[in-house]
C-alpha cells in the first residue's frame, strides 16, 4: 500500500470515532485534525469534502462492527443456531469503534438532512436485513423452520428489536433491554421452528 493511501487509512480510522460518537454536524475538521495531527490542507489533499470523510469514517466503523459481530459465523451450523448466534454477538459484544453502533449513529444523525450519509444508512441496513434473510431461507430450504415463515419479515423484526433494545439500553445505562430482547427473539425463533418429525 503507498504511503498515500496508509495515511488516508489512517486519516479514517482516528475520525471514524470522533463522527460516530458526535455525528456530521457535532464534529468540525479541526476536531480531526487535533486527533491525526494534520493541518487542514493536509485532509483535504486526501478527502474533497468533510462529507466524504464522514462517509468513509461511517464505512470504516460499519466495517469494523459487521466484522466483530459475525467473525465465526461460517463454523455455526443450522440457520436457527446462526441467527441465535448473530443476535448473542449483538447483545454481548459491543461494536469496536468507540460510540456504539454506527448503523443506529447514523441513521438517527442523517434523518434530517444529510442525504448521503442517508443513502448509505439505508443501503447498510438492507444489506443487514438480506444476510439475515438468506440464513432464513436457507433454513426454510433444509426444512428446519417453517414454510410459512417470511424471511424478510422476520429479518425486519430480529433488526428492529435489537437496534430498539440498543436504544433503550444505552438511555437507561444498563443492558438489561438488550438481555430482554435476546430472550424475547430467542421465543421468537422457537415458534419459526419446523416441528421435529418423529
Amino acid at each position: 500500500m503507498k504511503k498515500g493511501d496508509l495515511t488516508r487509512q489512517r486519516i479514517i480510522a482516528l475520525a471514524a470515532p470522533l463522527f460516530n460518537r458526535r455525528g456530521f454536524d457535532g464534529c468540525s475538521m479541526h476536531d480531526v485534525m487535533d486527533a491525526t495531527g494534520l493541518e487542514k490542507g493536509g485532509l483535504y489533499r486526501h478527502f474533497a469534502s468533510k462529507q466524504e470523510l464522514a462517509a468513509e469514517a461511517f464505512l470504516y466503523s460499519l466495517d469494523q462492527a459487521i466484522k466483530t459481530r459475525t467473525d465465526g459465523l461460517d463454523h455455526i451450523p443450522g440457520a436457527l443456531s446462526k441467527l441465535a448466534w448473530i443476535i448473542r454477538r449483538f447483545v454481548e459484544t459491543p461494536g469496536p469503534v468507540p460510540g456504539g453502533c454506527p448503523l443506529l449513529n447514523t441513521a438517527v444523525d442523517a434523518d434530517d438532512g444529510n442525504p448521503i450519509l442517508r443513502k448509505l444508512a439505508r443501503k447498510a441496513f438492507a444489506d443487514w436485513k438480506h444476510r439475515l434473510a438468506v440464513i432464513i431461507a436457507e433454513g426454510i430450504q433444509s426444512g428446519e423452520i417453517r414454510r410459512s415463515t417470511s424471511p424478510d419479515q422476520l429479518a425486519n423484526t430480529i433488526i428492529a428489536a435489537l437496534e430498539g433494545g440498543l436504544v433503550l439500553s444505552r438511555i437507561h445505562g444498563s443492558r438489561e433491554a438488550l438481555k430482554d430482547v435476546e430472550a424475547s427473539l430467542a421465543l421468537l425463533l422457537d415458534s419459526v421452528a419446523a416441528p421435529v418429525r418423529p
